[in-house]
């Protein structure tokens, strides 16, 4: 991988923020020949979770099968270590009361519903593709000031050097210094409720089956890893997750075991302690500006419970790399007209699971007893209609 020396570069694209969506939008439009300046820390040697801390990753994600697409693609697929991902076959969901709703990969015909992966697998897999990608920049600086005209955009960083490009991709987050600079800041809106992320090992198989309980206004899911390990992800209010993340990882494990009703057996901590972070609903004023484009959590953040934040980023990289490969000739990657099929592209999928998820979150958090009595009826109802769960399932499936 290359690295900045000269005080000024120029390239084709921007890519800002290292995180999984910055670096695999970097390494796909890399791989279209476009000279890629990825502004961020450079790839550290990481030690794989156990050699010396928790034995796996709290940052664990449900991946769809259009992101696995997306990683075979990039060729980053084959690469993530197999004995450390775990395919999702079935998907138990109760609710607070007697509804319950199964999803079954064999009765949708798809081979599995998803794949459960550690940040850390698929980081270190991108990180590989990316020092083998001579097309790839590396620049270890802070994005100072953006400056845009009509031929390019220009960004100086804060060691003094000035990169110019076609185009800025602003992957830095939900916090996006690109998003707040090119003028695209949206709205945002706090669900007032941590994520709290802790792993186990089960005394019983999870037989590769993603469990979630929706419970009094908040969602706890348990999501499959290998050797009969399970990672937590419980939606709380702020005040009752502060709770949880003070308790010690045993006594969390008993409150667990109340919502599985020893459908997993004990469950045994594996991660030192519980985390949590903030959960929002956000959403960019628009995906693009004037030579710039949002990806990821800097367009667009949408509440946990049906785990496609990440699948969300990853169809914003490959959309945006597909309208950049199918551009004419004379237009440049940053050409406004790009941009906007980049933008029409993906407007309807991340409205529809914006409006879904935050639909859903409000449904469970209204805890009067007729609330109560018809989402439990409806998950009852859903189980009972074959051809509604196969679509819900190819929602899901990207």
């Amino acid at each position: 991988m290359a690295q900045s020396q000269t005080s000024s570069q120029t390239h084709d694209v921007i890519v800002v923020g290292g995180g999984l969506i910055g670096k695999a939008a970097a390494l796909l439009l890399s791989q279209a020949r476009l000279s890629v300046a990825l502004l961020a820390q450079p790839a550290a040697a990481q030690a794989a979770p156990g050699n010396g801390g928790d034995p796996w990753d709290a940052r664990i994600y449900s991946l769809s099968s259009s992101s696995q697409a997306l990683f075979e693609r990039m060729r980053v697929w084959q690469a993530v270590d197999p004995a450390r991902v775990n395919p999702v076959y079935d998907m138990e969901v109760f609710g607070d009361e007697r509804g319950s709703l199964h999803f079954s990969a064999y009765q949708a015909a798809v081979p599995q519903l998803a794949w459960i992966a550690e940040s850390a697998n698929l980081e270190r897999a991108l990180d590989a593709a990316l020092r083998f990608s001579p097309q790839v920049h590396w620049v270890d600086a802070r994005a100072d000031t953006l400056e845009v005209d009509a031929e390019a955009a220009s960004v100086r960083l804060s060691d003094g050097k000035v990169l110019r490009a076609s185009l800025v991709v602003g992957a830095d987050g939900s916090h996006s210094w690109v998003r707040s600079t090119a003028g695209l800041d949206g709205s945002v809106r706090p669900y007032e409720q941590l994520g709290v992320v802790c792993n186990f090992r089960a005394e019983r198989s999870h037989r590769d089956t993603a469990f979630q309980w929706f419970h009094d206004g908040e969602i706890i899911a348990l999501l499959p890893l290998p050797d009969q390990h399970v990672s937590l992800v419980w939606s709380a209010a702020d005040g009752h997750a502060n709770q949880l993340l003070a308790l010690d990882p045993k006594d969390l494990a008993e409150r667990i075991g109340t919502f599985a009703k020893g459908e997993l057996g004990q469950l045994t901590p594996v991660s030192a302690r519980a985390q949590g972070f903030p959960l929002v609903l956000a959403q960019a004023k628009r995906l693009i500006a004037q030579r710039v484009a949002l990806i990821g959590d800097a367009a667009h953040v949408v509440h946990p419970l049906a785990g496609q934040g990440m699948n969300l980023g990853l169809r914003d990289v490959a959309a945006l790399g597909d309208a950049i490969a199918a551009r004419e000739s004379f237009r440049d990657c940053g050409d406004a007209t790009v941009l906007r099929r980049y933008e029409r592209a993906r407007k309807e999928d991340i409205g529809s699971m914006a409006f879904t998820t935050d639909g859903l979150h409000k449904l469970f958090s209204v805890n009067s007893p007729l609330a109560k009595f018809a989402r439990n009826a409806g998950l009852d109802g859903v189980n009972m209609l074959p051809f509604l769960k196969k679509f819900l399932i190819g929602r899901a499936l990207g």
